[in-house]
């Protein structure tokens, strides 16, 4: 075992997911894979390494098993494919970043979507992984999902009264891309009038931004999964 892979025995998943970004960038990238094979095994954490066209390359067991997916059907995919679409747009973007060097690592809430239809919600890291010349060789994603008890510490939502009617359209738009400005126009309102119910339904929900919203959303069951536009369910809305 690894001095990297007794660390994660010794200090536990969270705190190690939090602290691979700067280790990684002191790392060359033949030694990174050699680090990388037994962090896969032993973990716990679901693991997946991408090419710079974000294609899987490599995952750990913990990645097949939480994501219900086999090896046939993840390794020449592109992660994104495995992304909820309420979040495919912001990871994939922040992704890309990571390929083009314009930063080393990130971290936000992600939602992904099973073959049978079910999601699951956890906390995403991303990693650069830099050849010696510079170049990013591959990207390194950390999947840490949501636990029993942090799915019982969310908000208690009272489904008769999370939402007024105003508060779904303006989340439905949210969901499915839609600028404020637009969906000003459509409803009959200023723009600013929108930013309101916006900043509302963070407060609620106990969120900062839109994508984290709309996520919460989709982990809390508010809005319904597999259906195009975004639709939020009607024991929800006041």
């Amino acid at each position: 075992m690894t001095v990297m892979a007794r660390e994660v025995a010794g200090e536990g998943v969270g705190r190690v997911a939090a602290e691979l970004p700067s280790r990684w960038s002191r790392t060359p990238l033949s030694r990174q894979v050699d680090l990388f094979k037994p962090l896969f095994e032993r973990s716990g954490m679901c693991m997946a390494s991408l090419d710079p066209e974000l294609r899987v390359r490599d995952a750990n067991a913990d990645f097949f098993r939480q994501f219900g997916r086999r090896s046939a059907t993840v390794h020449g995919r592109r992660f994104q494919d495995f992304l909820h679409p309420s979040v495919e747009g912001n990871l994939r973007r922040q992704l890309t970043r990571l390929v083009d060097g314009h930063r080393t690592s990130f971290g936000d809430r992600m939602v992904a979507m099973r073959p049978d239809g079910s999601v699951f919600a956890g906390e995403l890291t991303g990693i650069a992984a830099h050849a010696p010349d510079g170049r990013v060789g591959a990207v390194v994603v950390v999947v840490k999902p949501e636990t029993e008890a942090e799915q019982e510490a969310r908000p208690v939502v009272d489904q008769t009264k999370v939402l007024t009617d105003l508060d779904a359209r303006i989340l439905e738009g949210v969901a499915a891309g839609v600028s404020a400005v637009e969906m000003a126009s459509r409803l009959y309102l200023s723009r600013q009038g929108v930013e309101y119910h916006v900043s509302t339904m963070f407060r609620k929900l106990g969120v900062s931004n839109r994508p984290a919203l709309v996520s919460k959303a989709y982990s809390l069951g508010i809005l319904s999964v597999g259906c195009w536009p975004p639709r939020v369910l009607p024991e929800y809305v006041k």
